[in-house]
């Protein structure tokens, strides 16, 4: 067992900031298209951490064009260039599922004041 935690260690990253449910991010991942290479950014709500150590996952939720899309990412994936944490929700949950049923203005969180 401490032989696959020693590999675990390996591959996790120490130069992403700590992501949290609630904040609006912007991830930018590494899209391969034939034989290149390019950046695409996803700015949107997290709304979701789950898993623990190099296997740690977080959904991204964003409007677009009036359609929710929702991406997940694994935390510690060599793809994910880097992640900008624009700004942190004041949430009392873990999970934001409730933002799927909700439109507009009423889809924003009120951002922590610290």
């Amino acid at each position: 067992m401490d032989v696959i935690r020693a590999i675990e260690q390996q591959q996790m990253r120490d130069d992403l900031p700590r992501v949290i449910v609630g904040d609006r991010v912007k991830v930018h991942y590494r899209i391969k298209e034939g034989n290149r290479e390019r950046i695409q950014v996803f700015e949107g709500d997290v709304i979701r951490m789950s898993g623990g150590m190099n296997r740690e996952t977080f959904t991204v939720r964003k409007i677009s064009f009036s359609v929710g899309v929702e991406r997940t990412f694994p935390l510690h994936s060599p793809k994910i260039d880097k992640i900008e944490v624009l700004r942190h929700g004041k949430v009392r949950r873990a999970k934001l599922y409730f933002l799927r049923d909700k439109v507009g203005k009423a889809a924003r969180l009120r951002e922590k004041g610290f």
